[in-house]
């Protein structure tokens, strides 16, 4: 038996057929500030290049607000944007420029 033959999954808001990404559609109330964290190498460019990515599809994003933290070794830098998201679309545009940016090596 999977999830979405347990009883009820699929009569259920949120339940195992709808799957992650319809849940996440389901609890998000647009618009809505939403942070996102992204990692990568401490390199001087780092920062100017995420918060570019982040502009370009949150024009409002204040860049003043972007919070930095350096890796304990200091290798790599850690940042965390916090935007005024209006979509769902807007979120998964950035979530696939920044993963696909060769400096970005995680988002969450």
């Amino acid at each position: 038996m999977t999830a979405a033959d347990a009883p009820g999954a699929a009569d259920t808001p949120g339940g195992a057929a709808d799957g992650p990404v319809d849940r996440l559609s389901q609890l998000l109330q647009f618009p809505v500030d939403f942070p996102i964290k992204i990692m990568g190498a401490r390199v001087d460019e780092f920062a100017n290049e995420v918060a570019a990515v982040i502009t370009r599809h949150a024009p409002d994003f204040d860049v003043a607000t972007l919070e930095l933290r350096s890796s304990s070794k200091g290798n790599y830098l850690g940042l965390t944007a916090t935007i005024r998201a209006t979509s769902r679309d807007q979120l998964d545009a950035i979530y696939r420029e920044l993963t696909s940016h060769p400096l970005v090596k995680v988002v969450l």
